[in-house]
């Protein structure tokens, strides 16, 4: 398999994750949507763990890439913290997605330990940057930025779950204005 078509099966596997989870990534519907052989896919994902640790690493290395860029392009360590649930809101954008590594920690009893691991990455890379960008902003001092950080990180989470399950990304956007009125946002 070339790494074009490798990178595909990366691309739709993430695509099958955050609608149907670790139990939906399925190698004979990946190749049918990618246009290769089920075996082919087995040439540089040798199991579905492989498979599925190979695409939460990359779900959490891009969503590192994306807080970065924000916190990049941002006036401030303020106006970061602001963007930050844009972050979730892009997957509820995209067909009504979820997060890749929220919908596998809801199956962390049938994960594989490299792909929990992987999941487990993802919460560790938000809580260290919202636990950064908390410090930075001025908002808390850095001994009580992580216990902050989490309820962060655990409300934008469960936002995203609640308008998913709904169908409704004003749901999301309503509960997010609604952490910003109580204070665990910044308004």
């Amino acid at each position: 398999m070339s790494s074009d078509s490798r990178e595909k099966v990366l691309v739709e596997a993430m695509r099958v994750a955050q609608a149907h989870g670790y139990n939906g990534l399925n190698f004979r519907d990946l190749a049918e949507v990618v246009g290769i052989r089920p075996a082919s896919i087995y040439h540089h994902f040798p199991s579905k763990a492989v498979l599925a640790e190979a695409v939460a690493r990359r779900y959490w290395e891009d969503h590192a890439t994306a807080l970065e860029k924000i916190l990049a392009e941002a006036s401030s360590p303020m106006e970061a913290l602001r963007r930050f649930p844009e972050t979730f809101r892009w997957a509820l954008q995209n067909e009504n997605r979820m997060c890749l590594s929220g919908f596998m920690a809801a199956e962390y009893d049938d994960l594989p330990e490299a792909v929990k691991k992987e999941v487990q990455t993802f919460a560790d890379v938000n809580v260290a940057w919202l636990s950064k960008v908390l410090v930075a902003a001025g908002l808390v001092k850095p001994g009580e930025s992580e216990a902050r950080a989490r309820a962060i990180f655990a409300a934008v989470g469960g936002a995203q779950l609640m308008a998913r399950s709904r169908s409704d990304i004003a749901l999301y956007d309503g509960l997010i204005e609604s952490y910003r009125q109580a204070g665990l946002l910044p308004a």
